[in-house]
């Protein structure tokens, strides 16, 4: 408690300053994910303040951020698809999707998993970073220009047929589940159909067509048309706030150029009494928990994005953990890993319970928070305060803020978020494998191939993928590593220092293989050539494993089978230095002592060769 309080002025004037900085975003964030800005501001308050009191890193300010927006963005518009496009019924599962991520984070923190985060490779994280941006940068555009598809009357009109196909198919799944049969009771259908309002099939007309509008390429399906019905105010709102923001920074970087923008437009819109589109209203008061979570809880609607809640759990710890990086370096810290992801677990369960956004650490407020002074966990947490005071004496105001200002934020986020310094190595970067009969760099197939995919297909499943390659072209290299730096030598070639003075007696007799390097999988096949290899006048063979630290399942039976033929053909083994987890491997499925015998296990090659020289039989010729 005494070190919370410790830099007391310093936390306040950090947390003060990093909530203004996180308001336009969190409601930019908000408006973006298809909840509204409500939801933003409200995953911020939350995770601010319960990230900061229970992380791991002392001035890591948390929040709504791109990366988690854009996930939230496809969990949201699958469940709301599933729901006809009513936010009210579609809440709930939303809602709890993002509790499961807080509630996974939590988990990894207390499992030790944190350090792990650490070991997905860059060209994922760069792929998927540069997907963020071009996400945003692309959906932004449709608002920037004042074009919504559900508002196009002759672009939703051609969306009626299939509104009126998929009316009838929730009327047959209605009564298959009370147990009519259609066929038999076809006049229950027929009025039911009958029931059916011109006003129900525009909505879920709307419904689709803003489904079909939605994402990179809905957004380019139907540009041709909102080029061709600009609304030229949305459109000069959006690119003076662009303006402002790249402009202000080159005067000041003390005030936040974004917060700026904000204020400047909306007062600018406000104060002419501008016919601009507003965004959602945001409901005052203390925000309400909401109980639907829990008493409207279903395991099926959940299951389809159990696998996205935990895409959401683990980006979220990337996003923290790599920002807890930059915290520690300004600091001269070190921040506790596992506790960050906890702490970040914590906020984003309580603010899911209440209606947020999922968010994590976010590097832009926390540097903020840092250059204001902040220390310790306190500048958070008044943060989180910061922007619960806004909402409750500045939520009316909020309300009026133009809709085409956010999209002009969220426009300038997307550009800063991509991986500039990741796009810009690619000429750069070494052409380690082949394409037919082109060489490509690993590394910049790996990160296009998640950029394309994340792009325009899916998110979560781009990030699995790319991990997948990433992970196979990674064990192909220490494959071809190992077995570039494993082959077998007779004795007149390439010996190692020790071996240079074994007697030529034995150099028909005897053969060596050096292990270099683990035995696993990815290498077992150039292993596999061993039994080959050797002469049919070889009586014994050593196999040095002084250097091979570690073998898995397949090595280990790969090794088993070689040792196996070596038998049948009368070869005895001799092992050198096996390694504590070989060693482990081989006892524990009688590799040791059944084919192996303890007597053929020497300590040191020297010991090794008093063997041979008092038990084998020197070269006859």
């Amino acid at each position: 408690m005494k070190k919370l309080f410790s830099n007391f002025k310093g936390d306040l004037f950090g947390g003060i300053t990093a909530g203004i900085v996180a308001l336009p975003l969190a409601l930019a964030f908000g408006v973006s994910s298809g909840l509204g800005p409500s939801a933003g501001l409200y995953g911020a308050i939350f995770i601010a303040f319960f990230a900061a009191l229970f992380g791991g890193t002392d001035t890591q300010i948390s929040g709504p951020t791109a990366p988690m927006t854009a996930v939230s963005m496809v969990v949201i518009a699958g469940i709301l698809a599933t729901n006809d496009g009513d936010i009210n019924k579609a809440l709930p599962a939303i809602l709890t999707v993002f509790l499961l991520a807080g509630l996974i984070q939590i988990g990894l923190g207390l499992l030790g998993l944190g350090k792990y985060i650490r070991y997905i490779p860059y060209p994922v994280v760069s792929g998927f970073m540069t997907a963020i941006g071009v996400i945003i940068l692309v959906t932004q555009i449709l608002p920037a220009v004042g074009y919504y598809a559900k508002e196009d009357t002759q672009f939703v009109e051609q969306f009626k047929p299939q509104a009126e196909e998929l009316i009838l198919e929730n009327i047959l799944k209605e009564e298959a589940g009370e147990g009519i049969l259609v066929l038999e009771d076809f006049k229950e259908t027929v009025k039911r159909a009958e029931a059916t309002t011109q006003a129900d099939i525009l909505k879920e007309s709307k419904t689709i067509a803003g489904k079909e509008a939605s994402g990179v390429l809905g957004t380019f399906k139907v540009l041709p048309r909102a080029l061709k019905n600009i609304n030229w105010l949305e459109l000069i709102l959006a690119l003076g706030t662009i303006f402002i923001i790249y402009g202000f920074k080159r005067i000041t970087t003390t005030i936040p150029s974004t917060l700026v923008a904000l204020v400047v437009m909306s007062g600018i819109a406000l104060a002419f009494g501008l016919n601009y589109r507003p965004i959602e209203e945001i409901p005052g008061g203390f925000p309400i928990p909401n109980m639907k979570i829990f008493s409207q809880f279903s395991l099926t609607s959940i299951t389809p994005y159990i696998f996205t809640a935990l895409t959401l759990a683990l980006l979220g710890a990337i996003d923290s953990l790599l920002t807890s990086v930059v915290a520690d370096n300004m600091t001269k810290t070190k921040h506790k890993p596992n506790k960050e992801l906890v702490g970040q677990g914590i906020g984003n369960s309580i603010a899911a319970v209440f209606g947020g956004i999922p968010g994590a650490g976010a590097t832009i407020r926390t540097v903020v928070n840092i250059n204001s002074g902040g220390k310790t966990k306190l500048s958070g947490m008044v943060a989180g305060v910061m922007l619960l005071i806004i909402l409750l004496g500045l939520g009316p105001i909020a309300s009026k803020i133009p809709a085409a200002v956010l999209a002009g934020i969220l426009i300038t986020v997307g550009i800063g978020v991509m991986d500039y310094k990741g796009l810009k190595a690619i000429p750069n970067l070494p052409r380690d494998a082949k394409i037919g009969p082109f060489k490509v760099s690993s590394e910049v197939i790996i990160m296009l191939v998640v950029l394309i995919l994340s792009t325009f297909w899916n998110l979560v499943y781009a990030v699995g993928i790319g991990l997948v390659i990433a992970s196979l072209m990674f064990m192909k290299k220490i494959g071809d590593l190992t077995a570039e730096r494993s082959n077998l030598k007779s004795l007149k070639e390439e010996p190692w220092a020790d071996e240079k003075n074994f007697p030529k007696e034995f150099s028909e007799k005897v053969f060596i293989k050096h292990v270099k390097g683990p035995l696993f999988f990815g290498s077992t096949s150039n292993f596999q050539a061993l039994a080959k290899q050797i002469p049919a006048t070889a009586s014994h063979v050593i196999i040095r494993m002084d250097r091979m630290q570690y073998i898995d399942q397949s090595g280990l039976y790969t090794l088993e089978d070689i040792l196996v033929d070596l038998e049948k053909n009368g070869i005895t083994v001799l092992l050198v230095d096996v390694l504590k987890q070989p060693r482990y491997m081989m006892e524990r499925i009688d590799i040791i002592p059944d084919l192996i015998s303890k007597e053929h296990i020497f300590d040191s090659f020297s010991n090794c060769l008093e063997w041979i020289k008092q038990n084998v039989n020197g070269s006859t010729q």
